[in-house]
């Protein structure tokens, strides 16, 4: 969407408010012994307190409030009394939910207690390049410019990003035009950021996959060849300096 009333900026605001602050506590309750259904239970009692829905329910029907995705799990996890987060997991939970009209967007990996695995490099790397290509964004901008940095960033640490995988509008919907707002250099996106509109955008840094695939539950994506991925994501508003970071209550660049 176009941001083009002071009340459609309240509504975003007040829908990432939402999202933002059920991240940001799901991610402090998480504990090892804890399935993801009792984590996903905690995040979905914040979103209804707000008077929020869950978007992927509303718009796929997606078996559970949040995505919760664990270890080699890339995204789209199931919530399960049978999943019981460990010690050193490398989780990441996606929040994003409809309040009023409006639709938010966030989520983020993280390692769970201590980094046993040795996940933490590639979550801080994730998170800082979502950093820098964030404040690279304003009206006018090549969506495709974006998406060359954040695989050049990804390689610089030693990386790969996942190609199928990305971020997108967002605002009066889930997802919005732009569609597709890649992780690497799409040629053919000519599309430039429009100063005003909503955009969810999204890190997907892996340490040896480039393309996700579902499983046989029809919504889980692991990676092509295997290992690990970090996703750290923030809803924004398009500006001609700076973006509106609307999400960062979040926390997950402290």
């Amino acid at each position: 969407m176009s941001i083009t009333t002071e009340a459609e900026l309240a509504g975003m605001k007040r829908a990432s408010e939402a999202v933002a602050y059920t991240l940001k506590e799901m991610r402090n309750y998480a504990q090892p012994g804890m399935s993801t259904k009792e984590l996903d239970d905690y995040g979905a009692n914040i979103l209804s307190g707000f008077g929020a829905k869950s978007a992927p329910y509303l718009t796929y029907r997606f078996p559970g409030c949040t995505c919760i995705s664990v270890n080699n799990e890339f995204c789209h996890g199931i919530p399960s009394r049978n999943r019981i987060l460990q010690e050193g997991d490398l989780v990441n939970v996606d929040v994003s939910a409809e309040l009023g009209g409006f639709w938010s967007d966030n989520g983020e990996s993280f390692v769970l207690g201590q980094d046993i695995n040795h996940h933490q490099q590639l979550v801080d790397a994730s998170k800082q390049i979502l950093h820098k290509a964030i404040h690279n964004i304003k009206g006018g901008v090549r969506i495709s410019d974006i998406g060359h940095l954040i695989e050049t960033e990804a390689r610089k640490h030693g990386y790969k990003v996942i190609k199928n995988l990305t971020g997108h509008g967002i605002g009066k919907s889930l997802h919005e035009a732009p569609g597709e707002i890649a992780n690497y250099k799409d040629k053919f996106n000519r599309t430039r950021f429009k100063k005003n509109s909503v955009v969810a955008i999204e890190t997907f840094i892996s340490t040896t996959s480039t393309y996700a695939q579902t499983l046989n539950d029809g919504w889980t994506m692991v990676g092509n060849n295997g290992g690990f991925m970090a996703q750290h994501e923030h809803t924004i508003v398009v500006t001609d300096g700076q973006p509106i970071v609307l999400t960062e209550a979040n926390g997950i660049w402290n």
